[in-house]
């Protein structure tokens, strides 16, 4: 797999905001599906970490809007990991059109029991997701 993970997304009239632009808000839908394709990719479906008894949260997310996308669009979703502690990890995404950065997020993320408690996870997660993880500053800009 190459790094960082792409996911291809094509814009749909019904994710457009009155002005025929992409909705903030849906952007977000965006980088939550391809965080899961990537996931998927390197064999931690959502699902299965949910039979073990582990979930990955969102604790802090921010969003930077440069380029509106509009419908037809068709757009990819880079997403990687740039750092991974005991039981969280931070995640980098960006969204480009024909290779200019329309949307970033920087996001950490917790890692917790069924009732949301933060954990340790096993090991064999902390080693699958470093399947996407680069180091700050390998990706260019």
């Amino acid at each position: 797999m190459s790094l960082p993970h792409r996911t291809p997304i094509k814009v749909r009239f019904s994710e457009l905001d009155p002005y025929r632009h992409v909705n903030h808000a849906v952007y977000v839908s965006y980088f939550e599906h391809a965080r899961t394709e990537a996931l998927t990719e390197i064999g931690v479906p959502l699902d299965e970490l949910a039979r073990q008894g582990i979930q990955v949260v969102v604790m802090d997310i921010a969003v930077s809007y440069m380029v509106p996308a509009v419908a037809g669009d068709l757009l990819e979703v880079e997403t990687w990991i740039t750092e991974t502690r005991r039981a969280s990890m931070k995640w980098s995404q960006r969204i480009l059109r024909d290779g200019e950065v329309c949307v970033t997020l920087e996001l950490r993320a917790a890692v917790t029991d069924r009732k949301g408690k933060p954990t340790r996870p096993p090991a064999w997660l902390f080693e699958k997701m470093a399947l996407l993880k680069v180091e700050p500053g390998a990706q260019s800009e």
